[in-house]
């Protein structure tokens, strides 16, 4: 059973994104698999898929070193879904946000 895990990443406007774990940890197994076996599936694959994606529930360390040193933003953003923009306040902008006057 493939647990519903997700990559939420918060990009530089402030919206923040989930990319579904399953894509990350599929190029990771396929990555060591070969690397071990010399091919991109099998036992060694479904071990570290497995690994990963299954068994881990509390480690999310590998998913976020992996797809963070190893993929990109290209790789994953059509599994990509938005979950939330930036919630900006408003209040603390006018108080304390930088302001200048200008001439028009």
């Amino acid at each position: 059973m493939t647990t519903n895990k997700f990559l939420r990443v918060t990009m530089p406007d402030g919206s923040k994104w989930d990319i579904p774990a399953k894509p990350i940890a599929e190029e990771r197994a396929r990555y060591y698999a070969k690397s071990d076996t010399g091919k991109e599936s099998g036992p060694e694959f479904d071990k570290v898929f497995n690994e990963l994606v299954e068994d881990a529930l509390e480690d999310t360390y590998e998913i976020i070193d992996w797809a963070s040193n190893n993929m990109n933003w290209s790789d994953v953003k059509d599994v990509a879904k938005k979950v939330s923009d930036m919630e900006i306040d408003f209040q603390e902008g006018w108080v304390n946000g930088e302001k200048e006057v200008v001439v028009k």
